[in-house]
């Protein structure tokens, strides 16, 4: 069967309405952009990548946005979470790529930043690149780090709104789920409050859990599925990004990004000793021009939250069967395959049990 996304193969995934794309692109404003780089499967391959995710279509070191943090479980990297942790905002894109491959992205990061504001770093002018990692070392030569500057660049001026690439590209190159192939996945939720609709927008790196625990819509398909095996298994990490228009501050974000982390219980993934499980949610209404000493603020009160968390949930629970529907079989580092999901087989378990 064609590589399809999970809905396309004729199931959903909770109960509230995707948007237009189904992806995090349906938050007006947020761009993605991939840099993928796939050469061989010898001792000295390279199968690894990059993805930024910009949070509007202005500029955000000058327009800044607010944002939460979580994390499940902390075997993983993450620059700028401090930054967001303490001050409840990012000043630039959100980058994800390969283990080894952060600090050259930081780095490419910040000189982007200075190239465009030459007063950064003088004075009271600074940036807080924020980059997260899942390893792709079973399939790509981590020792490498090729990421660079000139792939920075690529991702971030390349970013676009629309529909999102998603399986073995940009940060998804070369990463697991599940042993089968993993990757790059999104999707979006409608939400109403109050009169007002909002929207849910999740983007995920998969890089977790072992195939026995993979669940979806309830029924243990991972025990089920005939599929080669790959001759390894790791703990793995993920990596959840969720972007939203509603008019939320900081500490409402740091609990939307909570709920991402209910959408990767739900496909069976346990958060293992050596997993790393972050998420990072923020939102495109409320902006923080530099220069204002006061601002003002709109934000949703606790008992109107709700539909915003199950929206995220489902959101960040179907963007992980995507990573899984759209990647394809791979063959990496040393020759080691992963198989895709067999689409096929899926569908055949999934119907029978409705």
């Amino acid at each position: 069967m064609k590589r399809c996304r999970f809905r396309e193969l004729g199931f959903e995934i909770g109960s509230l309405p995707t948007g237009p794309l189904n992806a995090i692109t349906d938050v007006k404003g947020v761009r993605v952009g991939h840099c993928t780089i796939r050469q061989g499967n010898g001792p000295r391959a390279l199968n690894t990548g990059l993805t930024m995710i910009l949070p509007h279509e202005g500029d955000p070191w000058e327009e800044r946005v607010c944002a939460g943090f979580s994390m499940l479980n902390g075997c993983g990297e993450v620059t700028g979470r401090e930054y967001v942790e303490e001050m409840g905002m990012l000043d630039g894109p959100i980058a994800l790529t390969g283990t080894f491959n952060v600090p050259r992205v930081a780095d490419a990061m910040i000189a982007e930043v200075m190239a465009q504001h030459p007063e950064v770093g003088r004075g009271d002018s600074y940036d807080h690149p924020f980059v997260a990692e899942c390893s792709d070392a079973l399939l790509s030569d981590m020792q490498a780090r090729p990421i660079g500057p000139e792939h920075v660049r690529a991702a971030w001026h390349g970013a676009q709104g629309g529909p999102v690439t998603e399986g073995a590209v940009g940060a998804g190159t070369g990463t697991t789920a599940f042993e089968f192939k993993g990757g790059i996945g999104t999707s979006s939720r409608l939400a109403d409050i109050a009169g007002e609709r909002f929207t849910v927008g999740v983007l995920v790196q998969t890089n977790m859990a072992v195939r026995e625990l993979l669940r979806i819509k309830g029924l243990e398909v991972g025990r089920m599925i005939a599929a080669p095996r790959p001759s390894w298994s790791q703990d793995g990490s993920i990596i959840l990004v969720v972007a939203t228009d509603a008019p939320v501050l900081p500490r409402q974000l740091k609990r939307i990004a909570k709920r991402a982390e209910i959408g990767l219980a739900r496909t069976g993934a346990i958060s293992a000793n050596g997993s790393g499980d972050f998420a990072i949610a923020f939102s495109t209404r409320n902006r923080i021009p530099r220069g204002r000493p006061f601002l003002s603020f709109t934000d949703i009160d606790n008992e109107w939250i709700s539909p915003l968390f199950q929206a995220t949930a489902e959101a960040a629970e179907e963007a992980i069967l995507n990573s899984l529907c759209m990647a394809e079989d791979f063959q990496g580092r040393d020759g080691h395959f992963i198989p895709a999901i067999p689409l096929d087989e899926l569908k055949r378990l999934l119907s029978g049990r409705s």
